[in-house]
């Protein structure tokens, strides 16, 4: 599959949100379909949501999670009050519908399933000790983890590995996937099985 750099898929992220798209609610719901066409409802879910957009996505996927049935739980280490724009309105989502939110991991915590929503496409400095910790005890659960847009603690653009990323069963890229995925290296070995939703926006390989 042809593979962008960051700043290819930022510039097609702006354009759709110029034209009025919203593209949040629609990674939310693929993220949703992508768990619920493996998983039935009778599986616990933790959404790993982080301080940006990637966070968003989790939120939205797990509202709509939610309203499938399954018991979902969301841990948002910064909290919501500095979440961007379209971060902040999935989170009222995620409130509104009676979501359960923790900002700290609880022994009870080790879900069937989680949704690494914590770092994407934008992460280019090493993992700080509290995130890398997170990522550590996720990775001791093994159990299975989709990761939005590549797994926390990879380079997009390089693929390398900014501390020790987290190790995902699949990754589902949002309109396309990035450099640091398509080549061989820490990316593609964190990212396990690699998918990829467009969210109806098509980069020609010239973009």
């Amino acid at each position: 599959m042809p593979s962008y750099s960051v700043a290819q898929i930022r510039r097609a992220e702006q354009l759709a949100r110029a034209s009025g798209r919203a593209l949040m609610p629609l990674a939310g719901r693929a993220a949703a379909e992508f768990i619920a066409a493996r998983f039935p409802p009778d599986h616990t879910l933790l959404a790993l949501a982080g301080p940006g957009n990637n966070g968003g996505d989790a939120l939205e996927a797990a509202t709509r999670l939610l309203a499938l049935g399954y018991a979902v739980r969301v841990l948002l280490p910064s909290g919501p009050a500095g979440l961007p724009p379209d971060a902040a309105l999935a989170w009222a989502g995620w409130h509104g519908a009676g979501g359960e939110t923790r900002t700290t991991l609880m022994p009870c915590d080790v879900p069937d399933i989680v949704i690494d929503g914590l770092f994407g496409i934008g992460l280019n400095r090493t993992l700080d000790a509290d995130w890398q910790a997170l990522v550590d005890t996720v990775n001791g659960w093994n159990v299975p983890v989709l990761a939005l847009d590549v797994p926390s603690g990879i380079d997009a653009d390089t693929g390398a590995a900014l501390g020790r990323p987290i190790q995902a069963h699949w990754t589902l890229s949002f309109i396309a996937e990035t450099a640091g995925l398509s080549r061989p290296g820490p990316g593609q070995m964190a990212a396990g099985e690699r998918h990829v939703d467009t969210l109806g926006v098509i980069l020609s390989p010239a973009a």
